[in-house]
């Protein structure tokens, strides 16, 4: 399950997926631990080291997330190996990052955010897009799509192929109609004898 080739589409659904869940976990981190009313009100430091530690742990679990379906996504379209590590690497830096920042963000003062959170994350939005839009396998899309989507069938005709049917199809009735008719039986020459009995020889 988690080594299978993934295509473009389940590589954008994963991480899509993936960062909601983030979201969802890290805010109930910040509520089960000091709350977001303590958060906005404490002091930067020791009070919220509990918070910044769960922030990220959790963190660092959904960037193993990402990075396995990023290999995989590699791996599908034959991708070059630090594009990938450098998504992880750059991921796991983030991870960090955000962490300290709850740890000694300033809600009253906006520089005591560092700027170099938000160059990062473009950094990797930008790897990410190239994992995304590698060229893949020949034929990779039509089972990514028969995966996702789970067709248990055979694959539909294509209209080309409909189109052939449908001509051959109603070309029988015109091929059988147009068939050479059979001539009626000849009629001997002269004047037919009339039907019914008689004297023979008169």
């Amino acid at each position: 399950m988690f080594t299978s080739n993934i295509g473009r589409m389940r590589f954008f659904l994963y991480s899509l997926g993936l960062s909601f869940a983030e979201g969802v976990v890290i805010v109930a981190c910040i509520v089960g631990t000091i709350g977001f009313e303590g958060l906005i009100n404490s002091a930067p430091g020791p009070s919220r080291q509990g918070m910044a530690g769960a922030v990220l742990v959790f963190s660092l679990i959904f960037v193993a997330l990402r990075g396995n379906i990023a290999w995989r996504r590699s791996r599908d379209a034959n991708g070059k190996r630090w594009i990938v590590w450098g998504y992880i690497v750059l991921s796991g830096f983030f991870a960090l990052l955000q962490a300290g920042t709850l740890l000694v963000i300033n809600f009253g003062d906006p520089e005591s955010v560092p700027g170099g959170l938000n160059l990062l994350g473009l950094s990797i939005f930008g790897l990410w897009c190239t994992i995304l839009w590698a060229k893949p396998v020949v034929g990779s899309d039509v089972d990514d799509l028969i995966s996702t989507f789970d067709f248990d069938g055979p694959m539909p005709a294509s209209s080309g192929s409909s189109r052939v049917a449908a001509s051959a199809a109603a070309a029988t009735p015109r091929g059988t109609a147009s068939a050479p008719r059979v001539p009626p039986a000849p009629q001997p020459f002269g004047r037919p004898r009339p039907a019914g009995f008689g004297k023979r020889g008169l």
